[in-house]
Formats: C-alpha cells, sequence, structure tokens
C-alpha cells in the first residue's frame, strides 16, 4: 500500500510540475505575442548610426581610433528626436557601442569608453542617457544597439598596425572573456536607464559568443520582460523576438528573401538606409534614396507584418544634415 501511495504522490507531483512548466510557456507565449503586437504598432523607426565612425569615415571601426576626434561642437539629440516625429517614426534606436568596441556611455567594465573622448564635455557625457530622454520627451520609443564580437579589422578599410591586438569589436578588459563583459554591460544599458523598449543585437551568431546567445538573450528578458529583442538577420522565434531582415545586406547576398514573403504572418522588422553610402555618415555629398523609394518600402512593409527601421546618420557636428531633415519631412507628409 505505501508502495502504491508513493507512486500517486509521485505521479501528482509529475503533472503539476508539467502543468507548471506548460503554464510557465504559455505565459512567456502570450507576453511574446503582447510584445510583438505592440512592436507592429510602432510601424516605422529611426535607426541612428553614431559613434567612432561617425569622425573617422568608416563603417567599421577597430577601436585603435584616434579619441580626440570624436568632438561633435553642436550635439542634439532633440533634433534627432524631432526628425523622427516629423517623418511620422514611432520609435529610434541608438548604436551604443558598434565594432569599434566605444561604449556611448561610461561603463564601470571598460575605459574604451566615453570618458576617452575628451572632446566631448570633457569626458563626463553620457550619450545614451541623452538619447533615452530626447526621444522619451517626444513621445518616442526607445531602443539600443549593441554589437556583439566578430572580424571587423583588416576589411573595409581597416589595417590593424604591426603589434595591434585585433579586439574583435570588444574592448581590451574583454579579451579572454567576452560573455561575461557583455552580460555585465547588457545589465547596466538595462538597469541604468529606465524602461528600454527594445534592444537590438548584431552578429548574434558570432563564434565567438554565439553558443552562448540565448542565454544573453534570456538575460534581457530577466532584467526587462517586455524589452524587446531583436537579432539581426534571425528568422527563428527561439532566437529572436522579431524576425530581422538587414536589407541592404540582404539584397547583396539573397535578394529573393531580403523582404518578408508575401502573406508573411510573423511580426517582422526591415531596416534600410535613408543614404545609400552607408550606416554612417560620410563627408563628400549625402545621396538619398528617391522619396517615392521610401513610401513604397514603409506601405510595402507595413503590408507583410512588418516594421520598416531607416537609418538617418547624424554628422560629425552631432546634427541630422538638413537634406535629412526635408526629405523625412517630405516622407511624413506624404504619410499623413
Amino acid at each position: 500500500m505505501k508502495k502504491i501511495i508513493n507512486i500517486s504522490i509521485g505521479l501528482l507531483l509529475m503533472c503539476f510540475t508539467v502543468s507548471t512548466f506548460a503554464q510557465s510557456n504559455l505565459q512567456s507565449a502570450e507576453l511574446l505575442a503582447k510584445k510583438q503586437k505592440e512592436f507592429l504598432s510602432w510601424k516605422f523607426g529611426m535607426f541612428n548610426h553614431f559613434n567612432m565612425s561617425t569622425f573617422v569615415g568608416l563603417e567599421w571601426a577597430t577601436g585603435y581610433e584616434d579619441t580626440l576626434a570624436f568632438n561633435p561642437k553642436k550635439l542634439d539629440m532633440k533634433q534627432w528626436a524631432d526628425v523622427a516625429k516629423s517623418a511620422g517614426m514611432k520609435y529610434g534606436i541608438l548604436t551604443v557601442k558598434h565594432t569599434g568596441g566605444w561604449c556611448l556611455w561610461d561603463s564601470k567594465y571598460t575605459k574604451h569608453d566615453i570618458a576617452r573622448f575628451s572632446n566631448y564635455k570633457n569626458g563626463k557625457g553620457d550619450l545614451v542617457n541623452e538619447y533615452v530622454e530626447a526621444f522619451r520627451s517626444r513621445g518616442l520609443k526607445v531602443g539600443l544597439y549593441y554589437c556583439l564580437p566578430g572580424n571587423f579589422s583588416n576589411i573595409y578599410g581597416n589595417k590593424l598596425e604591426c603589434g595591434q591586438q585585433d579586439l574583435h569589436g570588444l574592448f581590451p578588459e574583454a579579451t579572454g572573456d567576452y560573455e561575461w563583459y557583455i552580460e555585465k554591460q547588457v545589465e547596466e544599458l538595462l538597469t541604468n536607464y529606465g524602461t528600454i523598449d527594445l534592444i537590438w543585437f548584431d552578429q548574434y551568431a558570432n563564434s565567438y559568443t554565439g553558443k552562448y546567445w540565448k542565454n544573453l538573450k534570456a538575460l534581457v528578458h530577466k532584467l526587462q520582460p517586455n524589452c524587446i529583442v531583436i537579432a539581426n538577420n534571425s528568422k527563428s522565434y527561439e532566437e529572436t523576438d522579431i524576425i530581422g531582415y538587414e536589407y541592404p545586406y540582404l539584397q547583396s547576398v539573397d535578394p529573393l528573401h531580403s523582404l518578408p514573403p508575401k502573406g508573411n504572418k510573423n511580426a517582422s522588422e526591415v531596416c534600410d538606409n535613408l543614404d545609400e553610402r552607408g550606416w554612417f555618415w560620410h563627408a563628400g555629398g549625402e545621396k538619398v534614396q528617391p522619396l517615392e523609394n521610401l513610401i513604397k518600402m514603409i506601405k510595402l512593409c507595413n503590408s507583410i507584418n512588418s516594421n520598416y527601421l531607416l537609418d538617418v546618420a547624424p554628422n560629425t557636428d552631432g546634427l541630422i544634415p538638413e537634406l535629412y531633415v526635408n526629405h523625412l519631412k517630405a516622407v511624413g507628409e506624404k504619410l499623413k
């Protein structure tokens, strides 16, 4: 009899465990569906590539740039937010750490950050804080871009000098323990700046930390359950909350799959460039996409369950150039 009772109790506990697990999964699925619905209501957003690359004319910095080059004398992130509003955008995403490993906030885990930019507020600035405050003040959702490790040196015009260590897009302190330092910086970003609506990761499947990706995604959800995680170019909800399409890149390597398919039901995002020359601002004359192309892309993306994230790169003054401003104002007028 005692054996039968123990078996019965064991079966009950098993059923309870399975039920609890199923309920937990159901709640998680419900939360994801809620976040996806919220995300799709934004429809149109602004990507702001602004970091060391802006000041050295590179798409991919290496981390060995002269820190004195970073000198946006007229920086006004409220101007950026106003431009986004004029275009009918609902959210913005800032490149808080790109391939040079330079962090736009004063991180306690590295000296490879804004504190080194002595030409900007004597190294006392915090561009993450300025960005989130500016965009929130205009009623816009706030997103942060963080680039994970990759091979960014000796490519796209970059060249490491003799004796320079390849930092792989991070910072010297992270060498040997990339994942720990990345997690600590993500914790800083998600605990020091209030509600972050979205965090956008590049290179999520890289050969250095790709195997830890789901742990990092889980950390974001633990720190801020309502924060949307985007893994660039991932097509699986096991890896990302939103399916991503990096349109310019996919157009060059897989043009037939550079956009969500017709009849798409997956919550998605398509990112693209306003300036056809690249993600960061480059001197020598802006070259913007024709207005009719932008309107067509916005409407197309929205019709196939996708937001359109348009990169608008500020210049070395820290302002969105007048040509971009006028072009985006015209977009907003057309969308009305």
